[in-house]
């Protein structure tokens, strides 16, 4: 087999209503780009119809490869599969919520071939998420993230990244690590880490899944993070 230009990671959890209208959104761009590319979609024990939909997705399109665990095991679990499938020189990931653009995807490709870099996060400057729940934690988290580390990010936990193929095959995730990924990639050696400013939308479907907890979470790996 050929290696695919970009190999498109989305890890999901009960995104239904948004399967049909991202899986066109990125064909728009795969075809503008003139990419030979392959979506990998990841469903983390979906409860709602997402698998149902994914199916009909699979068969519409030859370059989509679908994945499910039969309960939720979290984003790190949902992205090691992904990268251990993914066969792309880029590897980039989005979440399937439709608030990470596609669009973004051609200047994320563009800084790891031409530009150099091993790993690109997206950097959502205006969010659109609620100020006490996600905004002001979030500033916190990233702040403390980069004192621990020593990665200049302003948004770890980013769902919109892009890989040097070398770095997904290298990094491990477990427990909550896939906000910590730039700080792994950065201690397995690949320390050409850059940051790209992206659009970040109003959830058009469902709810977050995400609740404080996560923060907490967050906390306890990047202590684990720093004895690491």
């Amino acid at each position: 087999w050929s290696m695919p230009d970009i190999s498109i990671v989305v890890p999901l959890y009960n995104e239904a209503e948004s399967l049909r209208e991202l899986v066109a959104w990125i064909d728009r761009v795969v075809a503008a780009q003139n990419w030979e590319a392959e979506l990998l979609l990841i469903d983390d024990g979906s409860t709602d119809t997402s698998w149902q939909v994914i199916g009909e997705l699979v068969a519409a399109h030859l370059h989509l490869r679908a994945f499910r665990f039969q309960r939720n095991y979290g984003k790190s679990a949902a992205l090691t599969v992904g990268f251990t499938q993914a066969r792309g020189r880029v590897v980039c990931t989005m979440d399937a919520d439709l608030q990470d653009s596609p669009d973004e995807l051609p200047e994320l490709y563009a800084m790891i071939t031409e530009e150099g870099y091993d790993l690109v996060s997206g950097w959502k400057k205006k969010r659109h998420d609620p100020v006490l729940s996600k905004n002001i934690p979030s500033k916190f988290f990233n702040a403390t993230a980069r004192l621990v580390t020593g990665v200049k990010l302003h948004d770890f936990n980013c769902g919109i990244k892009a890989y040097r193929q070398a770095v997904v095959k290298n990094v491990e995730l477990y427990g909550d690590m896939h906000r910590y990924i730039p700080a792994l990639a950065k201690y397995a050696g690949f320390r050409r880490i850059g940051e790209k400013v992206v659009t970040h939308y109003e959830r058009k479907y469902g709810v977050s899944k995400f609740g404080l907890s996560r923060f907490v979470n967050g906390a306890l790996d990047l202590i684990t993070l720093a004895f690491v």
